[in-house]
This record gives C-alpha cells, structure tokens and sequence, in this order.
C-alpha cells in the first residue's frame, strides 16, 4: 500500500519523500541529518548500493532519490539507468534522481544526465543547496548549476549526426531558439527573459513548446541536446 498520503492537516501538502543511496554510513546520516531538520522533507529509505537502492525505491515510493556515482554491487549510474528505463515494471511511479559526486568533474555525471537524471551535487555542497536541490526537482524541474553541469557537458558531449540536428532544430521558432541557446549557457528564467525582454511566464511556455518538439523532459536535457547537435561549442559562451 502507497504511503504517500500526508498526516498533517486537510488540505496540507505530503512531505517531499526522499531515499538515500551511499555506501558510506556517514555520508548518509549527514544527509539525513539536514533532510529531515526541514519539515516538508521526509527521508523515508536509506540504501548502501545500487541494487538496494533499487529494492529501496520499489517498496517506499519515494519522490527524489539522492544517489551516489560509485558503489558495490551495483553503482550509481547503472542504477539509474535500470530506474529511469522503466525496467523495473513494479517501481511506480518514478522518481526523479539527484546523482551525488565527489568531484566536479566526475566522468560518470554526464551518462548520468543523458540516462535521465534530474541533476547532481557535490558531497560537499552548503546544507541549504542540498534542500535547495531536492525541492526543486521535486517540483519538476531539473538541478542544473552552471558553473559545473556546462563544463561537464562540454568536455563529455557527444554530437548527433548533422543531418538529424539539422531536422530537430528546423521544429523550433527562432524565439524558441533563442530561448534553447541560452538555457544551454546557463542563464535561469529570469536571465533570460531580461535578456530577451519577455515575461518569465512566455520565457516558461517557449520552454514547454521547444521540450515536446524536441521530445526532451526538462533544462538538464535541453542543455545536452545543445551541445550535442552542435548549437553550443564547449568552451564557448
């Protein structure tokens, strides 16, 4: 039986449920620590490698999974990918995946972001990012940091063939274009509705048109597609 109903008051939203995927104990009392110090987070599962996590999620139904690149068994990003396939017909409804990394520029993030992830965070990022980055893409949107999901994109990226970038960028207005371009650079909503003198909320239905051409879930696989069909050059802004 689902135990996503909330047991606060009538109309009060569920907390954010959260299972965590580290081989190390320490790693995933600290995080839980800070998680459940927030009263709309809820740590309800915790895993100490990939195949757990897997057992993890399909028994506690959890909105966001914090997990780890590298572990026994069965690592992180391998994990990841058997969630975000659907292989797994008994794990509904899915959640969206935060992939936790020592470094910055870990090899494994970018297949990571291509299988799905909603994003990724340093081990040691600030307390107040790491609860940051689970509301955000519990409510849906992707956890991109500039200043290190670009330079991971730029150095892993992999372009299409130019003839089926030519024919996916060809479904796109050249506001939607623009709006792509500078999603890939980095820029929020706010940025670039500034910068293209719009409002956010256009800034928001130019982004939801250019996903269901582009047949794409969110920012994270906007950003990749950029670089991938070769709109964007790795190094360049």
């Amino acid at each position: 039986m689902s135990e996503r109903t909330s047991g606060g008051a009538q109309g009060a939203a569920a907390p954010i449920r959260v299972v965590l995927a580290d081989d190390q104990e320490m790693v995933r009392s600290g995080l839980r620590l800070i998680l459940e110090s927030e009263p709309d987070i809820e740590v309800v599962g915790e895993a100490s490698d990939g195949a757990e996590a897997l057992e993890t999620i399909r028994w506690r139904h959890p909105d966001v999974v914090l997990m780890d690149v590298q572990m026994p068994v069965l690592d992180g990003l391998a994990a990841t990918r058997r969630l975000l396939d659907r292989e797994d017909p008994r794990i509904e409804p899915v959640p969206r995946v935060i992939m936790l990394t020592t470094f910055d520029l870990d090899e494994y993030i970018f297949e990571a972001l291509r299988a799905g992830a909603s994003g990724f965070l340093l081990k040691n990022a600030p307390a107040d990012d790491l609860v940051a980055a689970v509301r955000t893409v519990a409510a849906g949107d992707a956890l991109l940091a500039p200043s290190v999901t670009r330079r991971v994109i730029a150095a892993f990226g992999r372009r299409r063939a130019p003839s089926e970038s030519a024919r996916d960028l060809a479904r796109l207005s050249e506001r939607e274009r623009e709006v792509l371009l500078l999603v890939a650079r980095g820029r929020s909503n706010a940025e670039i509705a500034a910068e293209l003198a719009i409002g956010e909320a256009t800034v928001k239905t130019h982004l939801s048109s250019l996903f269901a051409k582009l047949g794409l879930r969110d920012r994270v696989e906007a950003v990749i597609f950029a670089y991938e069909s070769g709109m964007v050059e790795p190094g360049v802004d």
